[in-house]
């Protein structure tokens, strides 16, 4: 087995592993009823109905990054939805870097499905004839 056909195959492990995590240790919570719910959902700022639709979104978004096609848009969106899952942590003054750690996690997966997201990301700049328009026009 090639190199690239490991890291494609690590990239799915690790997605994989998101998954679960996201949809049933995160998300489940937020669609499942269990005692402390209410009471924790308001310390956070947030109603049960809110955090209904917000495991919605997160189970959504993770589904997105699961799928070949659209896991590009999934990443972008599991990296918002993080972004948010951050500034409610830091609001709350609570530890923060898990939601951090997690969108790193997420980018690695998805650049070792597709190798073509690490080239992109640390690909060196490219000198071209579409330089910036306002440079060309104080030329």
């Amino acid at each position: 087995m090639n190199s690239n056909k490991k890291l494609t195959i690590a990239g799915w492990i690790l997605s994989g592993l998101l998954a679960l995590m996201l949809i049933g240790a995160s998300a489940s919570g937020k669609l499942t009823s269990w005692e402390g719910k209410s009471e924790m959902f308001a310390k956070m700022g947030w109603s049960e109905d809110v955090m209904f639709w917000i495991g919605i979104v997160e189970v959504t978004v993770t589904v997105l990054f699961l799928i070949p096609r659209t896991s590009f848009i999934g990443a972008i969106l599991l990296a918002a939805y993080l972004g948010g899952a951050t500034a409610t942590h830091v609001r709350m003054e609570e530890p923060f870097f898990i939601p951090i750690i997690v969108g790193i996690v997420v980018w690695v997966a998805l650049g070792l499905r597709h190798p073509a997201v690490f080239r992109l990301a640390f690909a060196p700049p490219s000198v071209s004839n579409t330089a910036d328009p306002v440079e060309r026009s104080e030329a």
